[in-house]
């Protein structure tokens, strides 16, 4: 047999045999003198359910209001026994009452969706009031609904069209080609005419006579104008879009061996860009509508595009204005083109030697985008946001010279986000983290600063993480602070100097104590240069006996876009760069000590901090990471570095992964969920953006895939079949690598799941006590529950 075939007969062989609950792993280390027993399917079923006890203990916890159009009326969501209530405020009065009546709700929607609601228990976090607070519209079973409060009935609202508005070819992000987008004509502002693409060219139509002209001729499937992009001028006579020539359309094909539905398999296919990959070239256009001229854009200041973004006419008519991302993210430009000579020029240029990091920023405690553009007065000047100085911050640009009139903050500290822009009175509002020393510098915080950058005023103060949320007419703002050990509490106050109103929520853990939760201890430890801090939590069992020494398990979430730890007050929620504080928490509860940390290379920090993850996806904030541990063994004897292992999905997946690849002198025992385990096979804005461009040998230098072969220690991989975010193959392909090396591994594939495996999708138990499993043996030196036999006995083993 050819060696080809063999191999792949091997990865066939290891689907069907590597099952992670019968697999032996590698030896593990011996179990230390006065060890406890190995834990038992009991010991299993108490962490699992840890989740259904302890939620349900907390009260008063509230989450961000939102504020009645308008008015100084309030809503929001807060525990109470059994579920969450909807609260409404009068900020005037202080009037508080149910924001509507919860049975006759819970009724209602039980009526049209054939699912039993319970009143504590709606299946929505948000609504929105309608028609005067008489009603309102609440997303439920994947629906819109109206709901009117008077009578207390509901129904659906038509589903609304989206998407990429017909552009064949897709861009940066997976895309469904069989989705739905708005092809929809675009109607002029005078109302005179209706714009719309057919056969490739811009064509438009009189609303008043049906008559038609086709503007443009040269529109082919090779070279087309993009009906997504038409924008019309203010004064109705021209018309602005990008004319595209169609890039690579790398397709990735789905199977799914096993559907809910029917016998046979079924198959779809997404469009996927990767990296290196050849992409649309767009170009922006502008038609008048009387004449039918074309001005072509020249190509002088986009001479390389990864895309072009934000294309908007000035009130005036006079020109239009569009973003170039430069391929490989390193230059950023606002370019203005005049409309009657068809004349480009940048008014910003912002270039870096590392990464731009545009997506933008949205004041989410995990987010890191450094992109914020607000034009005032129809573009004289320009607030942008830039990392030029090392730190994330604010410019107050002239946009007709160009140059930079002042910087508006400054110092080591991060603008998190903008909140509001008053032109009038030339006053900013915004949140960053790091300015308050002696504070966790990833806590965000309130201020509000002056365009010239002068008075700089605090609007929060507590030592927390906060967000704030404004009412329509600025009078006032709800404060929503909390730590990981500090229930949140829901301030009112006064916009105009801060003063508190009244405090409207205060979370109670008492009973959630009383049942055993105890708090993760914050840590923080000495990078690798001796300087920087590194924070990061630690998660100690119920349980726990200083005394005894505890295996180690890191959850690891190292993607640059963003920084993972949690720093707010939300145990039971999900997050982003894992399965959550509750999550750490039963993994715990089998005998271990679990943490989470952000080492260098993460975001939310300094410019220096973050540029470590530049072309270097591999080194995951590592030697931080190690450095962090050592720091806890040193303080705590229970902490046992000796014993040490790792987990982490998508991007985590491959840090969970590298870990035994290029630390295994370190990390011992990992398990890898959806890992990204190469950056040439995941798509391509997100790789692209950290690991550069053109596609070179740094990419093979993270890539657990070319480095297989240095395995050591014992790897769990878990895939979804169906993952669109990324493609399963990079999994795979490890999988080959690794027979190919001759590297023992487990492997466990869920036929018909996608990305979040075992994270909020599927077979969650099953999953994750694979992970359990793979680490009891790994790390304890004990065999795990025979779940077959437990199973088929209809007893704990």
């Amino acid at each position: 047999m050819p060696e080809s075939s063999r191999r792949r007969l091997a990865v066939l062989l290891a689907c069907v045999v590597s099952a992670p609950a019968a697999a032996v792993a590698q030896p593990g280390p011996q179990t230390p003198p006065g060890q406890v027993a190995a834990p038992t399917r009991a010991d299993y079923d108490r962490a699992f359910a840890l989740r259904a006890r302890w939620e349900p203990l907390t009260a008063n916890i509230a989450d961000l209001p939102t504020w009645v159009d308008g008015g100084s009326r309030f809503h929001y969501r807060r525990t109470v026994p059994g579920g969450h209530e909807f609260v409404l405020v009068d900020a005037h009065t202080l009037e508080k009452r149910p924001a509507f009546d919860h049975d006759r709700l819970a009724a209602a929607l039980s009526a049209v969706t054939g699912v039993p609601y319970q009143p504590a228990a709606l299946p929505f976090a948000n609504f929105r009031y309608t028609d005067d607070e008489a009603g309102i519209v609440v997303g439920v079973a994947g629906r819109s609904w109206d709901c009117e409060l008077r009578a207390y009935t509901c129904r659906a609202r038509p589903p609304q069209r989206s998407g990429p508005g017909g552009r064949p070819t897709g861009f940066g992000v997976v895309r469904d080609l069989e989705a739905p987008f708005d092809d929809s004509p675009r109607r002029s502002p005078d109302g005179a005419w209706e714009a719309f693409v057919r056969d490739h060219n811009l064509v438009v139509r009189s609303t008043s006579t049906g008559a038609e002209r086709v503007l443009t001729t040269d529109g082919t499937a090779a070279g087309l104008y993009d009906h997504a992009t038409i924008t019309w001028s203010p004064d109705s006579r021209r018309l602005a879009m990008y004319h595209v020539v169609p890039g690579e359309r790398r397709l990735v094909h789905y199977i799914n061996p096993a559907p809910p539905d029917q016998l046979q398999p079924t198959h779809f296919t997404r469009l996927y860009p990767k990296p290196g990959d050849l992409i649309d070239r767009e170009r922006p256009v502008i038609v008048e509508v009387e004449t039918g001229r074309v001005m072509v854009v020249d190509t002088t200041l986009i001479p390389n595009p990864y895309r072009l973004t934000n294309l908007s006419w000035r009130r005036d008519g006079k020109a239009i204005t569009f973003e170039y991302n430069e391929r490989g993210h390193q230059r950023y430009r606002v370019v203005e083109v005049d409309a009657g000579s068809g004349a480009a020029r940048a008014i910003i240029d912002e270039v870096a030697e590392t990464f731009i990091n545009y997506p933008a920023a949205t004041g989410d405690h995990r987010s890191s985008g450094s992109y914020f553009r607000r034009d005032v007065n129809d573009g004289h000047e320009i607030i942008w946001m830039s990392e030029r100085d090392g730190w994330r911050h604010l410019y107050l640009y002239d946009g007709v010279t160009g140059d930079v009139k002042n910087q508006i903050t400054r110092g080591e500290y991060v603008v998190r986000s903008v909140l509001r822009v008053d032109e009038e009175a030339r006053r900013i509002w915004f949140t960053a983290g790091g300015m308050n020393r002696g504070q966790d510098p990833y806590f965000a915080h309130a201020y509000r600063i002056d365009f010239d950058g002068s008075n700089l005023v605090p609007l929060t103060h507590a030592d927390a993480t906060h967000e704030i949320s404004f009412s329509p007419d600025m009078e006032y703002y709800v404060d929503r602070y909390s730590r990981v050990d500090l229930a949140p509490v829901l301030e009112l106050r006064r916009a105009s100097d801060g003063a508190l109103v009244a405090e409207i929520e205060r979370g109670d853990l008492s009973a959630l104590e009383a049942a055993g939760w105890r708090a993760p201890e914050v840590f923080t430890a000495k990078g690798r240069d001796g300087v920087t801090d590194i924070w990061g939590i630690i998660v100690r069992p119920t349980d726990f006996d200083p005394e005894r020494r505890y295996p180690v398990i890191e959850n690891i979430y190292a993607g640059p876009h963003g920084s993972f730890v949690p720093k707010a007050f939300e145990p039971f929620r999900p997050h982003s760069g894992g399965d959550g504080i509750i999550g750490m928490q039963a993994q715990a509860e089998l005998g271990f000590v679990v943490v989470q940390i952000d080492g260098m290379g993460t975001a939310n920090r300094s410019k220096a901090f973050h540029d470590v993850a530049w072309r270097n996806l591999g080194d995951a904030g590592f030697p931080d990471r190690i450095l962090w541990h050592t720091a806890v063994a040193e303080r705590y004897p229970s902490y046992d570095i000796s014993r040490v292992g790792i987990y982490g999905a998508s991007a985590g997946g491959q840090n969970a992964m590298g870990a035994l690849l290029f630390h295994p002198e370190f990390y011992h025992a990992a398990v890898a969920y959806n890992g990204c385990h190469d950056n040439r096979m995941d798509k391509i804005w997100w790789n692209e953006l950290w690991m550069g461009y053109p596609v070179g040998e740094h990419y093979s230098a993270s890539s657990n895939v070319d480095n297989a072969h240095l395995l050591q220690g014992d790897l769990l991989l878990i895939v979804g079949g169906l993952d669109t975010n990324v493609d399963p193959a990079s999994t795979w392909q490890v999988v080959d690598a690794l027979i190919a090396a001759d590297r023992a591994h487990d492997l466990l594939v869920v036929p018909g799941d996608g990305h979040a495996t075992g994270r909020t999708t599927g077979p969650v138990e099953y999953v994750h006590r694979a992970q359990y499993d793979l680490f009891v043996r790994s790390l304890l030196g004990m065999q795990p529950p025979r779940w077959n036999a437990a199973q088929a006995a209809g007893r704990a083993p």
